[in-house]
């Protein structure tokens, strides 16, 4: 199928785009990749995930990601729904870090401590279309995105491609990869969806069974720091899912910061690209089979949400959806017990997920 002009986009924006104190006028869209009765909705801002709609056991169709209906929304959003989040995901300790001897010092916006980039990391800004196709056998769109020195106070520019395919019925594949071009910088990427199998805006995911790949994980300080550096084992706590569990079995045991649920960095067992999750509804029959190549993952039961005004009405509360975001160990870059997340110039970051739904 020939390639679809990037103007054909289903919604347009004029949005504004600050970089380096210049505004330059860029257009921002909603994409759609549909394969039969299997859909999703991507927007360049941010790297988006807007909605996924795929069928129940009985047939009935519903968009299982929490979002908003505007892309407005998306701009003023605060809850991080759906975008990849970068250069650095996840917490950095006081927006910190020291790379080759040399001290950097980062945008903080969570507090004393930066949080998915900066104020102004990938998730708040306008990525390039460099591909479209919305339908045919493998429908996909290419993103791309030039990081500038010292963006949100990271050092060297970096190419980044984020690429989103149908690849097989029922099938999202994510790719991403990121070159540094003349300075070491950490990266780490994530994809930020919150989930709700039964339909967004249907209740809390609290009956959701969950199942991970994960025999070990990162304990959390109150600031939802991995501060000890330990990596302890989960066998005998309540951060165990090895097998089949409902997320809500023990969510009042734990603690994500000072409020009850999942927040929670998990070490996934093996490597390379292998099963990281699986969750079900058992309401709905729809279950999700997420795969990564990464060496860890986040699990966060949207404990923060609060009268979150989303899609077509519903107001999302607490417990209203769940993120699994594979990425490095969050803070790395304070961690030197932890796996690197430094890339080098001419080195190659690649992040890839792969999301399979079934009914």
């Amino acid at each position: 199928m020939a390639r679809a002009p990037v103007f054909l986009a289903l919604l347009c924006l004029v949005a504004f785009e600050l970089a380096g104190g210049a505004d330059a006028r860029k257009m921002v869209g909603v994409y759609v990749l549909k394969k039969g009765d299997f859909s999703v909705k991507i927007s360049n801002w941010g790297a988006t995930i807007m909605s996924i709609v795929t069928p129940d056991s009985k047939g009935n169709l519903a968009d299982v990601v929490l979002g908003f209906d505007t892309l407005a929304e998306y701009v003023n959003d605060t809850s991080y729904f759906g975008p990849l989040t970068g250069r650095v995901a996840q917490r950095m300790a006081r927006g910190r870090f020291v790379l080759d001897g040399k001290v950097y010092h980062t945008y903080l916006n969570d507090g004393k401590n930066a949080i998915h980039g900066g104020h102004r990391g990938f998730s708040k800004v306008i990525w390039t279309v460099k591909e479209y196709v919305g339908g045919g056998d493998s429908p996909y769109i290419t993103l791309y995105y030039r990081s500038f020195d010292r963006e949100q106070g990271f050092p060297g520019d970096l190419d980044v491609y984020a690429t989103y395919e149908l690849s097989s019925p029922y099938v999202l594949s994510i790719r991403t990869n990121a070159t540094a071009l003349n300075k070491a910088t950490p990266v780490n990427f994530l994809q930020h969806v919150y989930w709700n199998l039964g339909g967004q805006g249907s209740g809390d995911i609290l009956g959701h069974t969950l199942q991970l790949s994960a025999s070990r994980y990162t304990p959390m300080d109150e600031e939802l720091l991995p501060s000890s550096g330990r990596v302890d084992p989960v066998a005998g706590t309540n951060y165990d899912f090895r097998t089949p569990t409902p997320i809500g079995a023990r969510i009042r045991k734990v603690m994500g910061g000072n409020v009850f649920g999942y927040d929670i960095n998990y070490v996934i067992d093996g490597e390379g690209m292998r099963k990281v999750a699986s969750v079900r509804d058992g309401k709905s029959g729809r279950g999700l089979e997420l795969s990564a190549n990464q060496p860890a993952m986040q699990l966060y039961t949207g404990n923060f949400l609060n009268n979150t005004m989303g899609k077509e009405g519903n107001v999302y509360n607490q417990y209203a959806g769940f993120c699994l975001e594979t990425q490095a160990y969050p803070d790395a870059v304070n961690h030197p017990e932890f796996p690197s997340i430094t890339v080098r110039p001419g080195q190659v970051y690649k992040h890839d997920m792969v999301y399979k739904f079934s009914f």
